[in-house]
């Protein structure tokens, strides 16, 4: 399964970056579409393992859950644990690269398969819109911290 990738560079060490990323109940403010996203269950470290979605991103409307692995600050990935209504597959990461003092690149890779059928040019395209606006979203909570 092919993902689609982007990257952008945020105003703040990696440390804080994974904070935000891994602060599932403020998605509702930063991450487009998310109405809530409740932890299901968490790792020996405290950080979510499991992660239950509601999403209405229109058309798209749907309730499923995550599942996480962590690597420290430097990346974190996910998985589709317990698929909703629409969604067949979802996998994903954000990868965070320091590149200057103070000032990390963070590249976020995703791909999304639903249940109903979809050019593999407009699912792509949902893809972008959806790094795009989750990562323009991630940049301002981030920095406005």
């Amino acid at each position: 399964m092919a993902r689609t990738t982007s990257d952008i560079v945020i105003d703040a060490p990696a440390e804080r970056i994974m904070d935000v990323i891994a602060d599932f109940t403020s998605y509702p403010v930063w991450a487009t579409g998310v109405k809530t996203a409740d932890v299901v269950a968490t790792t020996d470290g405290g950080r979510a393992q499991q992660v239950h979605f509601v999403l209405d991103a229109a058309p798209i409307r749907d309730e499923y859950d995550l599942g996480y692995v962590w690597d420290g600050s430097r990346a974190v990935s996910w998985s589709l644990a317990e698929p909703g209504s629409m969604l067949k597959s979802m996998d994903g990461a954000y990868v965070l690269e320091p590149v200057a003092d103070e000032r990390t690149r963070v590249t976020y890779q995703l791909s999304v398969d639903v249940k109903v059928p979809l050019l593999g040019m407009l699912k792509r395209k949902a893809e972008k819109v959806i790094i795009d606006t989750a990562l323009k979203g991630l940049k301002k909570q981030v920095e406005a911290r």
